[in-house]
């Protein structure tokens, strides 16, 4: 029945049905040929793509197979979008590849497209093998193939493979994806063995086939897409430190990623679905992009958006996802049809083209059709007519490719569909294979991927950059820094000491770039920038459009192409509305791949509260639970300028080293303040320190600072940012009453320094969190977590902000901590 299409044993009868209603070839075409007089594929060629459609679609039945019996943990499928195999055989191999999550067959071209360029000759100068001798290759697989034709079974779930009579047959044409198709198998049942997440997600992904791995369904990946075509044209266009002209892009930054060249000419494919049109974040990448490319930048991105006219259950509008993609400025517009895979390959070839020689953004509308639904679970017939799921299936790119070879002539029907028994056996037999593969047992063993540290490799990179600071590159540095060091300049504000750091930041990492919204050339609305653009050019500090989904995507693409991105959000209130960029994106990157690829970067964020006169929430917001949420993500918080130097260099090391994704998160209050204890003491500036003192002063992630006052012994109040400042007037007032005070700077929200807090709570007994962001979700509750989980028995009170926006004007003083209010909250702590 119609409204039964969905099933895959329906897919699978009416794929069949298809075939034996062809007609019979009247003459056979040499496979060398092209499939028609002015086509641009020869028959070889396409009879390599219906092969890996084939194996994409057997690979969706092997899904839906395995589900079955519980042992199949992912049925998002590519029926219906295999004519993406053609945009991939239109690319080149190491184009960088972020894929939608229907693109199986894409991935069995690409790792085909791979294993022909690596595979060993039998002569050092042997030549690639023609089209003609490929044809012959091939030809011999079908001949094989035809003698082993097999019955479709009778059972529904074993639509995919019908059991083999006799012995087991020739792998024939499927040995070119079977090492794809035990890829994605192995995704499916969640195998430790897989190849890129190891059974953390099923993604396709490979640092090998260039095709990075992307988990979004609702095209946050757009972004990252944008920024690493970015980065790898300015990559490409400037010969920095460490890198000879016209080598190759490195995936990732610094040791410990696998490193693979992206030729200077290379383009950045990214592919998403229709609905995903409407995404924010799509909006936000079509604009940068569309935004660089009108002010002359180039972006060499070929997004691809598989269109099947769906959500899910919901339609996009007739002739609204064309409408809205021809309409976005500076971004040039192809069209093909999925389901006419020989036009479809001209198309993707021209687009591929125009993108490799102008060096500017492009979008592929490549019409497709959805079969068998959204996913395993989704019953389709609910919401969709039996009239259209005839259409869609009319519309099947596989038997379209099928039909085509047969009325070239250069396979019949039987021929082929012998190849598709024969991919299906041999998918079966691989995920039957796969059943028996280890899964992730353990805790340690899911999260050993997320966020490797090690502090010692992190400290040696200090220590190697202060030597060269102090050595090689003395001179280079005295010159940028008009010579006068900072060390040299006297005490320094906060803003001061981070504005130093960053410029020794850019001349120890060449591929270090500074960015945001009003960075360069006004310096940042605080000054922290000021200058860098001037001292390093605006190849590296520049300013970006006002969307900080954009920032953070090209910080993202960035770190992935071999820099060192340190964006700026420039305020943490606009941080929210592009806060997926960090969890969904940068933090899972290295998750989802083993390490395989990093996107390294450091998030500089002004934040919290406390500015005098200005603002109200937009400017004083103190809510940091997300960042704290995110694991994996580093989040930095400087209260000092002795601290801000150090405490930055350490993040720009742990990025480089570790791949580390950080928020340096500047209280805005803080930039300037000059004052400890009273007007015009200067208690609150610190000199910079010279290079040779950078290893001794170094601060390791998940280390506190502790500042005793007086005898330290009565109380330890815990505490960052702001409230650093504020406890320790707090504890000068304590300490004329006799108290003596432990203040503990926190200094790192993520990872919290644990050891630090049990050390200095215990040695008191008596516990003061002091909290400036809120109650509820804020730092102080991890705080008492921690104790409580190391099982303290002394006692803790909190002083912590409302549950509530920051107001503006004097109403602020309501809601935040202030230092009378940690002072009586000691005092009650202490009168227990």
């Amino acid at each position: 029945m119609l409204s039964d299409v969905t099933t895959p044993q329906d897919l699978d009868d009416r794929f069949r049905e298809t075939l034996a209603a062809l007609p019979a070839t009247q003459r056979r075409r040499d496979p060398a040929d092209p499939v028609t007089d002015d086509a641009p594929l020869t028959g070889a060629r396409l009879l390599e793509l219906f092969d890996a459609q084939v194996t994409s679609r057997q690979l969706d039945l092997a899904g839906r197979w395995l589900r079955s019996f519980g042992e199949g943990f992912y049925t998002i499928g590519s029926a219906g979008h295999e004519g993406n195999a053609a945009v991939a055989a239109a690319l080149r191999p190491t184009d960088p590849a972020l894929l939608h999550y229907r693109s199986g067959a894409f991935y069995c071209v690409r790792a085909a497209q791979v294993a022909d360029a690596t595979a060993p000759t039998d002569t050092a100068d042997a030549e690639p093998a023609t089209d003609r001798e490929r044809a012959a290759d091939l030809q011999r697989a079908a001949d094989r193939e035809s003698a082993t034709v097999r019955e479709p079974a009778d059972d529904p779930e074993s639509a995919a493979a019908p059991e083999p009579a006799g012995s087991a047959p020739s792998t024939g044409a499927f040995v070119r994806y079977a090492e794809a198709a035990r890829d994605v198998l192995r995704g499916m049942v969640a195998s430790s063995e897989e190849p890129i997440a190891g059974g953390r997600h099923k993604v396709f992904g490979r640092a090998d086939l260039a095709i990075v791995p992307t988990t979004s369904t609702i095209a946050s990946h757009l972004p990252r897409a944008v920024g690493m075509g970015l980065a790898v044209e300015r990559l490409r266009r400037l010969d920095t430190v460490g890198r000879r002209a016209g080598a190759g892009v490195r995936v990732g930054s610094g040791a410990g990623a696998a490193h693979a060249p992206w030729p200077p000419d290379a383009i950045v494919v990214c592919s998403f679905g229709d609905a995903s049109v409407n995404h924010a974040s799509a909006t936000a990448a079509f604009n940068t992009a569309g935004w660089y490319d009108h002010a002359g930048l180039r972006i060499p991105v070929l997004f691809v958006c598989e269109d099947n006219g769906l959500g899910i259950s919901v339609r996009s509008p007739e002739g609204w996802v064309e409408a809205t993609l021809r309409a976005k400025p500076g971004i040039h517009y192809f069209s093909a049809d999925g389901a006419d895979p020989v036009r479809a390959y001209e198309v993707a070839r021209e687009a591929a083209a125009w993108v490799r020689r102008h060096r500017r953004p492009a979008v592929l509308h490549l019409r497709t059709v959805r079969l068998m639904g959204h996913a395993g679970a989704d019953a389709e017939s609910a919401y969709r007519s039996p009239a259209e799921l005839a259409e869609d299936l009319a519309r099947d790119p596989v038997a379209a490719t099928a039909r085509q070879l047969v009325d070239a002539g250069v396979a019949t029907a039987e021929e082929l569909l012998a190849r598709y028994d024969e991919t299906g056996w041999q998918v079966r037999r691989l995920a039957e294979e796969v059943l028996g593969e280890p899964k992730l047992t353990s805790a340690a063993d899911v999260v050993s991927t997320l966020a490797p540290r090690r502090p010692v490799r992190v400290a040696r990179a200090v220590a190697d950059a202060a030597a060269r600071a102090s050595g090689p590159g003395s001179a280079a540095r005295e010159e940028a820094f008009g010579g006068k060091p900072p060390e040299l300049a006297g005490p320094l504000t906060l803003a001061q000491s981070i504005n130093a750091a960053l410029a020794d930041g850019l001349l120890d990492h060449p591929q270090m770039a500074v960015f945001g919204e009003d960075v360069a050339a006004k310096g940042g609305v605080y000054g922290v920038t000021k200058g860098l653009r001037d001292r390093f050019g605006a190849a590296r500090v520049f300013d970006t459009l006002l969307d900080e989904t954009s920032v953070l995507g090209l910080g993202l693409g960035a770190g992935l192409a071999g820099m060192l991105p340190v964006p700026e959000i420039q305020y943490l209130a606009y941080l929210h509305n592009a806060e997926d960029q960090l969890r969904g994106e940068a933090a899972t990157m290295q998750f989802f791949s083993r390490g395989a690829f990093r996107n390294p970067m450091v998030v500089r964020v002004a934040g919290l509260a406390y500015q005098e006169g200005f603002g109200g929430h937009f400017h004083n917001d103190n809510s940091v639970a997300v960042l704290r949420d995110v694991p994996g993500l580093v989040v930095a918080v400087p209260a000092r300028p002795d601290d801000a130097a150090p405490m930055l260099r350490t993040c720009l090391a742990s990025a480089a080293v570790d791949g580390s994704v950080c928020v340096f998160l500047e209280p805005i209050a803080l930039y300037h303040t000059r004052d400890l204890y009273a007007e015009g003491d200067g208690e609150w500036l610190a000199g910079y320190p010279e290079p040779g003192s950078w290893v001794a002063g170094h601060v390791p992630i998940g280390r506190a600072r502790v500042y005793r006052v007086g005898s330290s012994d009565d109380l330890t109040i815990i505490t960052f940012g702001n409230g650093v400042r504020m406890s320790l007037r707090a504890a000068a007032v304590l300490a004329e009453e006799g108290v003596g005070t432990r203040v503990v700077d926190l200094r790192w929200l993520a990872p919290l320094p644990v050891a630090d807090i049990i050390r200095e709570s215990s040695a008191t007994g008596r516990v003061l969190v002091v909290d400036e962001t809120r109650r509820s979700g804020g730092v102080g509750e991890g705080v008492i977590a921690a104790l409580v989980d190391a099982g303290y028995v002394g006692a803790a009170r909190r002083v912590a902000g409302v549950d509530s926006f920051v107001p503006l004007g004097p109403a602020a003083r309501q809601v935040l901590v202030s230092p009378e209010a940690i002072t009586d909250g000691a005092r009650t702590l202490l009168a227990r």
